[in-house]
């Protein structure tokens, strides 16, 4: 009997356990969307913690660190870290006061309802490439403790977290998320604390990196200045109004709730980001010659770890990844029933907006399901939804937000020529696609705002 598979699945239980627990205490959509916005410091630090803490932390970077080594010009950790703090300390309070249930409300109380039709079919493409690389990552964690194909693996993945999502919205979503931020911790300090004392203790571990491996610039990757920025702009710019991030700002039970417990988390998230990054340089010869640079991580846990701590850390990897998928199919599932279907269909009925947002939530996995098994790996999957047209949705939420420059048409005209451009951009191999995109953005909305002026 596969011991390791029969605990695994007992944590998997218990994890739809709290969310069909929650799920008749769930009345409205507000309920399900935003936990009745009470969310504490616990659940919120955490929340944003674990839901930004994905496949791609863990097991992508400690692949890439594996295979190629690492340079500060890497978004994990110290990128997407940044980009919590930043949203805690520039965009939380005044989101927060606007009592949205989805971003997309923003865009009908700031603009009109036209622009925020538009600005959700923007947002809930990148949300759903973003779950497709988490439910890739579950599907390789899977492959390591059984025999099953990547492909079923994944489809199994889906499953469960289109179930697990389904019954307990966000409020069982922040709960799990405190247990499962706990078990990430401490699965991955098990790991490295046992690959320190294989290698022979910390100052051996050091030794063991190798330093060419390190460096302040990849210039593989980025050879210039501008090369650097583009790596950087593409998590910043590109996450710090992502919707999955801003859900939990919108739940927090009060401003300085949101604004702290986003910077704290932030703070955690690089923290524990180190450690994946430390065990692919360091711990590389303890599982060489890998086919895939995305099994390092499990690869090594299984050589390691006794059956108990192995079992702590796939419960930490699914953890992970977990409390990043519910949270986009929930946003996406949200976005398409509250802005786009219920408004449509003129529903007013609560329990039928509830129906409509599980439905919705139903529907995106099973598109984020078809895109995992396409088989891009993890990393250019969240490259993708870091890019996909979020640099039109920063521009206008900041100009929108913090000025009353500008209305519908200049809004409408930024989100989807921001989203032309980057499509340009890459379809003529431009070397910088999303500062292109970010600077005709800009260029857009000025140009909008001021013929509306006139």
């Amino acid at each position: 009997m596969n011991w390791v598979l029969l605990a695994l699945g007992g944590y998997l239980a218990i994890q739809l356990a709290i969310g069909a627990w929650l799920a008749p205490k769930i009345h409205t959509e507000s309920d399900y969307l935003v936990a009745g916005r009470r969310l504490g410091y616990p659940l919120t630090i955490f929340s944003i913690f674990a839901t930004w803490f994905g496949a791609e932390t863990c097991i992508a970077s400690a692949g890439r660190a594996y295979e190629e080594g690492f340079s500060l010009t890497s978004a994990e950790p110290f990128a997407y870290g940044i980009t919590l703090m930043l949203t805690g300390v520039i965009f939380a309070v005044p989101i927060w006061r606007l009592k949205l249930t989805t971003m997309a409300d923003f865009f009908r109380q700031r603009f009109d309802p036209r622009v925020e039709k538009v600005a959700a079919l923007m947002l809930i493409p990148p949300g759903v490439l973003w779950a497709a690389a988490q439910l890739r990552g579950f599907g390789q964690v899977l492959t390591t403790v059984t025999t099953m194909e990547i492909g079923m693996a994944i489809t199994i993945a889906a499953a469960f977290c289109i179930v697990y999502t389904v019954l307990g919205g966000l409020l069982a979503d922040a709960i799990t998320d405190l247990i499962q931020g706990a078990v990430l911790i401490l699965g991955l300090g098990v790991l490295l604390a046992v690959a320190v004392t294989s290698l022979g203790g910390v100052s051996a571990t050091l030794a063991a990196i190798d330093p060419s491996r390190i460096t302040i610039v990849n210039p593989e990757v980025t050879p210039t200045f501008f090369g650097m920025l583009e790596e950087y702009a593409i998590p910043i710019a590109g996450s710090v109004v992502a919707v999955e991030l801003l859900s939990r700002v919108i739940a927090a039970r009060s401003p300085e709730v949101a604004r702290n417990g986003a910077v704290v988390a932030g703070g955690l998230y690089i923290l524990i980001g180190v450690i994946p990054v430390v065990l692919g340089l360091a711990a590389a010869r303890l599982v060489p010659n890998l086919p895939d640079a995305e099994q390092f991580l499990p690869a090594l846990a299984l050589e390691l770890l006794p059956t108990a701590g192995y079992v702590v850390f796939l419960g930490a990897l699914i953890s992970a990844i977990l409390s990043t998928v519910d949270t986009i199919l929930l946003v996406a599932g949200g976005l398409l029933a509250h802005n786009l279907v219920g408004p449509l269909l003129k529903v007013t009925d609560e329990r039928t907006r509830l129906r409509l947002a599980r439905m919705g939530v139903l529907f995106f996995g099973i598109v984020a399901l078809y895109l995992a098994l396409g088989g891009r790996g993890v990393a250019e999957l969240v490259q993708e939804s870091s890019s996909f047209g979020t640099a039109g949705t920063l521009v206008v939420v900041t100009f929108g937000l913090f000025t009353r420059y500008g209305g519908a048409r200049a809004a409408v005209v930024t989100l989807l020529g921001g989203l032309a451009a980057y499509a340009g951009a890459t379809a003529i191999a431009l070397p910088y696609p999303f500062i292109t995109s970010l600077g005709t953005s800009v260029a857009l909305y000025l140009a909008g705002g001021f013929r509306e002026r006139i």
